[in-house]
């Protein structure tokens, strides 16, 4: 019995396999293994991102007195109630003072003129100026006793001038030199009459306030000598009328015009050393 001869039609089997086969992926052996998540740490989820904002649409930071609390602000609303109140009055005293005479002043002038007075005094008038025409100039002499038990009278001193002299050339003149003199004339004229007798209280403070300025004037211009005493003073005004310009035919007497107040008695309270 002869051997049977192989079907070579027939599929090959596994060993026969591997002669024509493709070689089998060597990852797919690789993929079934288990995978070990113990390992692997989880991955935390990604923040969500900030919200888009507009810096021209945030508040602005409060400032000044918004910044302040309540309190602050109602402390700082009524100071500035009572700065405008108080300025209020003083620019309505002040237009009363130089306003015509109107029915206001002539009720309550006495008012006025105690809140001008004599710190915020002026010197013009509302709708009515009367520039000053006239030179008055300031003079004061002195009666002395001197150390032998003599007495003399000084000469006329133009305190006036003086302060002109210290005033001309100088960019920055004080109050003092510009309005000290004129200013205590111009109230003891207002506040006298015709025969230099004080009207009221306050033309005995003018006198009383003139006669310590010559006082002092006079010690610091030297007119006693050494341990003599100034007894009293003498102070009186030369008035005389500013030329009119060449063109002008107007015609004014340019002789000067005197007043002469009565002699004082020169007290304690008037020498420099009490001043002080």
């Amino acid at each position: 019995m002869r051997p049977a001869t192989p079907d070579l039609s027939a599929e090959p089997t596994d060993a026969g396999a591997s002669f024509g086969a493709r070689p089998t992926d060597s990852r797919s052996s690789s993929d079934n293994r288990p995978t070990d998540t113990a390992a692997i740490p989880p991955t935390a989820p990604a923040p969500a991102p900030a919200p888009h904002r507009n810096p021209a649409s945030d508040p602005a930071p409060r400032t000044g007195v918004a910044a302040l609390s309540l309190r602050y602000q109602i402390g700082v609303v009524l100071a500035l109630a009572v700065v405008a109140v108080a300025v209020c009055v003083h620019i309505g005293m002040v237009f009363l003072h130089v306003a015509p005479s109107n029915t206001v002043t002539k009720q309550h002038g006495r008012a006025v003129d105690d809140w001008v007075y004599p710190e915020f005094e002026q010197n013009w008038k509302l709708f009515a100026p009367n520039p000053l025409q006239q030179n008055i100039a300031v003079q004061v002499r002195a009666r002395i006793r001197t150390v032998d038990g003599g007495s003399r009278t000084t000469g006329w001193y133009d305190l006036s001038a003086q302060d002109g002299r210290a005033i001309d050339g100088n960019l920055l003149p004080s109050h003092t030199q510009q309005n000290e003199l004129r200013r205590s004339w111009d109230l003891f004229v207002t506040t006298h009459d015709a025969d230099n007798r004080p009207v009221g209280l306050r033309g005995t403070l003018s006198e009383t306030y003139l006669r310590r300025i010559v006082v002092l004037r006079l010690e610091r211009d030297h007119a006693t000598a050494r341990d003599d005493v100034l007894v009293s003073v003498q102070a009186r005004s030369r008035t005389a009328t500013v030329p009119p310009p060449k063109w002008s035919e107007e015609k004014v007497s340019v002789q000067p015009v005197y007043r002469e107040l009565p002699w004082w008695a020169v007290t304690a309270d008037d020498t420099e050393g009490s001043a002080r």
